[in-house]
């Protein structure tokens, strides 16, 4: 592992940022303006996570395109003005974080969300004083999959998956990692259940940011080893 950083590919909605504020309330925006039925807060915040056509197609119980699309677009109108801000960092993100670039690591954000949003987060926060580089889907759905978004990620920094583990809240996360070959860390302060994650069978998971930071030091350690 000589001279070569360990890559942490980091999942923000649910990892990084606690969004459920605004993205609860751009799905229920956007099922009012459908004069569809909404659920309640704890069924919408279950559904925060993977992508957005995913989502609504869940919702509006249907996959037909139009009907979809109409859903993105309105819960996209309130998003960009509003929820994209109605959003904070977890406790501790800014201590792991500083922790992290103090053993070398090169972090990387992973998520499904649209790429042009993900970044107006990093920016707002200042997250790019450590991110080395965003990651998301495009409007249109592309990479919105986290298998291929990692692939995609991997291919383009030139990561060597071994050298690498992805953290996040959401089963993809722990799917996505698996398909590249990277070992997957199941943050559990994020939007995931108990039950979900532990079907998902992630190679870690932690309870705290301060323990993400124990675990990478570990791998770093079992890299050098090898």
């Amino acid at each position: 592992m000589s001279g070569v950083p360990f890559g942490v590919l980091l999942d923000l909605d649910g990892t990084l940022t606690d969004s459920e504020q605004g993205i609860i309330r751009c799905m229920r925006h956007a099922l009012q303006q459908m004069r569809r039925p909404v659920p309640d807060d704890a069924a919408l915040r279950r559904l925060i996570g993977p992508p957005t056509q995913q989502t609504f197609a869940t919702l509006l119980g249907s996959e037909e395109r139009a009907l979809v699309d109409e859903a993105v677009r309105l819960y996209r109108e309130r998003f960009a003005a509003t929820g994209i801000f109605e959003n904070r960092l977890y406790p501790g993100i800014t201590e792991m974080l500083d922790a992290l670039q103090a053993l070398g690591c090169r972090m990387v954000l992973a998520t499904s969300k649209p790429h042009i949003y993900a970044q107006r987060i990093v920016e707002h926060f200042g997250l790019d004083r450590w991110l080395s580089a965003v990651y998301g889907a495009e409007l249109d759905g592309t990479r919105a999959d986290k298998a291929e978004l990692l692939r995609h990620l991997l291919e383009r920094e030139r990561f060597d998956p071994v050298l690498c583990l992805m953290a996040g809240d959401r089963r993809h996360d722990v799917l996505g990692a698996r398909a590249n070959g990277v070992e997957a860390c199941s943050v559990r302060w994020g939007y995931g259940e108990a039950a979900e994650l532990a079907a998902a069978a992630p190679d870690f998971y932690c309870d705290t940011p301060a323990e993400l930071v124990a675990l990478v030091r570990t791998r770093i350690a079992a890299a050098a080893r090898r």
